[in-house]
């Protein structure tokens, strides 16, 4: 499947996830029968506004603009490409654009500017030699387009729809389309985004934005509470997305009271959508539940964990960030996409799962219960003795 076999005029084509005919029949645009020109399709030779003016610019360093928008979890994967660059140009000026400014490293961005339409305006007016768009969407998609760059690189706006800045992000958007083709796919997120800014993943590490003053206080907090013992971060929950991910109260309850029985200190952990769940826990065992917190806090409360357990990417990713050995609880996603550094276990369902970037189960009842407490506490285990 190529760019050139895309039929952006269909009706059910959304440009960023897979449509309807693909969902439901496993089509893709070449082969499909259900292709309808939609109604509103008006197609326009191109919508890029011309630069205004020739891109010069006057720093020695080279400055670079991320478009990063979308998730908390996919901005903090994105940053190892920061030390990509940095160790590709003798110095840099990095600008980042997102919806989630709290999680980025402040001290190794220059300038960080949260979405809106006066930040559009001047980023418009400024000059860059380096933009790259990881985003599907269109207005990040129309940003790159419509910025002064002399390189440009990722996802781009073009005649109506969404497009490529070079052929390196074509494997990304046709993944991203079609369910059947990303069931195929072997590499690795990481991998991926630094092939669309053409370069090579070598394990470059994530970076985040740590409040150390605020991690050195619920250091002395936690150290109290867990008298000794290891410190494992259990989030519970997958908020409202992604519910097919829920691993049983039960099991929860009975993983808890065995690794209380074992000597572990077990710290509830997880948004408002986990609050209630959280406390109905921490009533039912001897686990310790804090409440909700800020982004920036709750990093800070996990800076302090030395396991985390998750069935929540964004968890994973803040892990990740923070070095944390960790668990990952896989049922609906490509098991390729993920790069843990080794420091990770993942633990999938023996059966397998059905409900592929689901958010509603076609079983009876849950693969998620295929995922076994014993196994979960055994994998637990192994990843203790890794930080001795």
């Amino acid at each position: 499947m190529r760019i050139e076999d895309l039929r952006f005029d269909c009706k059910y084509f959304k440009g960023y996830i897979p449509c309807k005919p693909n969902k439901l029949y496993d089509v893709a645009c070449d082969e499909c029968s259900h292709y309808e020109i939609a109604q509103d399709w008006k197609p326009q030779p191109c919508i890029n506004k011309p630069l205004t003016r020739e891109v010069s610019i006057s720093s020695e360093k080279t400055r670079i603009l991320f478009i990063k928008l979308g998730a908390i979890g996919d901005v903090i994967r994105t940053t190892p490409l920061l030390t990509k660059y940095s160790s590709m140009y003798s110095d840099c000026h990095f600008t980042w654009v997102t919806h989630s400014p709290a999680v980025l490293p402040k001290d190794k961005i220059d300038k960080i500017y949260k979405w809106s339409d006066e930040t559009v305006d001047i980023i418009q007016s400024q000059d860059f030699d380096i933009a790259l768009n990881l985003d599907k969407d269109q207005e990040a998609c129309e940003l790159l387009a419509n910025i002064n760059a002399k390189e440009k690189y990722g996802f781009i706006w073009k005649d109506s729809h969404i497009d490529i800045a070079t052929e390196r992000a074509e494997h990304k958007l046709i993944t991203g389309l079609f369910d059947h083709i990303s069931k195929t796919n072997t590499k690795n997120y990481m991998e991926e985004i630094f092939e669309i800014c053409h370069f090579d993943f070598n394990k470059e590490e994530y970076m985040i934005n740590l409040n150390k003053d605020l991690s050195d206080q619920w250091k002395d907090k936690l150290i109290k509470l867990a008298n000794g013992r290891t410190i494992i971060g259990l989030n519970t929950g997958c908020g409202e997305r992604w519910k097919t991910r829920l691993w049983p109260s039960d099991y929860w309850i009975e993983l808890i009271n065995k690794l209380d029985e074992e000597g572990y200190f077990c710290l509830l952990m997880g948004g408002p959508d986990e609050d209630e769940k959280n406390k109905y826990y921490q009533e039912q065992t001897n686990a310790t539940y804090l409440g909700t917190f800020s982004l920036e806090e709750f990093i800070a409360i996990t800076d302090n964990t030395e396991i985390i357990v998750t069935p929540v990417s964004m968890m994973m990713h803040i892990a990740l960030a923070l070095k944390k050995q960790m668990m990952l609880f896989h049922n609906i996603f490509n098991v390729h996409e993920f790069e843990l550094y080794n420091r990770g276990i993942i633990i999938e369902p023996e059966s397998g799962c059905d409900c592929y970037f689901g958010n509603s189960c076609k079983r009876e009842k849950s693969c998620m219960y295929d995922i076994s407490v014993k196994d979960v506490f055994t994998n637990i285990v192994a990843l203790n003795k890794n930080l001795t």
